[in-house]
């Protein structure tokens, strides 16, 4: 598996990154929205087991291709699972084209300082080494940021920046990912002293090891173009944050240099009552409107 043609895939393919990485927390929700209830599983395995089914149905259809899809990201039980019989990783890079991250973070803290931190990742070395080994070519780690509080955004950066770090020492690339709130009624704010500290954190890492940032859709347009063209940034992709697919595609046309790395909006109108003839029209409709708007 060749690393330097994945990052040149990701650094100027055409196309978005698929989120993948439904974990503990949000799995139920999804499953809800795919249609199936609580009630048709009674503990953590059945659910885990059900949710690979959905995503073992949307990386096997014919819809989901590399010509559109750059990337996915999987969560960690996705990781020592199986695509169509084979490694879950090696799936996607050698049938697919797509390149395989790795969600490694487990969850946030309790909101402080109108942020929530990442909690703690025990095993992070093992986790990294065992990722590598199995193809993975990156990482995704997710913070919260729900007030413009300076002392708990810098907060959320310098832990995500020291996560990084250890995951660019592991020989992989991070996404790092601090979402911000889209109903934090300062959200604008927010992304004026967001972007500040990005700046200046990203002036710290060697351009020959970039990052990838994953940042929600700003509330003024093109506000991300000096982080697009930062020598340490790799790919700025943008996640749908709770936007409908239709609202998060005409944000992210309207961000030049911007690509897609939806989840909810990637499987929104998916069922798993549709037949497979019907599952392929309705996940080829949303990948080719989000590739749309990722190349706008």
């Amino acid at each position: 598996m060749s690393t330097t043609e994945q990052r040149q895939r990701i650094a100027s393919g055409q196309g978005f990154i698929a989120a993948l990485d439904q974990s503990g927390g949000s799995t139920p929700k999804a499953l809800k929205l795919y249609g199936i209830e609580e009630s048709a599983y009674g503990n953590d395995a059945e659910m885990f087991n059900l949710v690979h089914q959905m995503r073992t149905r949307i990386v096997t259809s014919p819809s989901f291709d590399g010509q559109r899809v750059l990337g996915a990201i999987l969560f960690e039980r996705t990781l020592d699972d199986s695509f169509a019989g084979k490694d879950a990783a090696l799936y996607l890079w050698e049938e697919k084209g797509v390149v395989p991250f790795l969600k490694i973070d487990k969850g946030l803290e309790d909101e402080a300082n109108g942020v929530q931190l990442l909690k703690p990742i025990p095993g992070l070395a093992e986790l990294l080494a065992r990722a590598k080994a199995k193809g993975v070519f990156g990482t995704k780690e997710r913070s919260v940021i729900k007030a413009n509080n300076p002392a708990g955004i810098a907060a959320v950066l310098d832990q995500q920046f020291e996560l990084a770090r250890q995951v660019l020492a592991a020989g992989l690339v991070p996404i790092i990912e601090p979402e911000v709130d889209i109903k934090a009624a300062d959200k604008e704010a927010i992304e004026v002293e967001l972007k500040k500290g990005l700046l200046a954190r990203l002036d710290t890492i060697d351009a020959a090891t970039p990052v990838i940032l994953k940042l929600t859709l700003p509330s003024v347009d093109g506000f991300f173009k000096e982080l697009v063209e930062h020598p340490s940034v790799l790919k700025v992709v943008a996640l749908s944050g709770g936007y409908s697919r239709d609202d998060a595609n005409a944000k992210l046309a309207r961000n030049p240099g911007v690509i897609a790395s939806f989840s909810r909006a990637l499987t929104e109108g998916l069922s798993a009552q549709q037949g497979d003839a019907e599952f392929d029209k309705a996940l080829g409709a949303a990948i080719e409107s989000i590739y749309r708007a990722s190349i706008a």
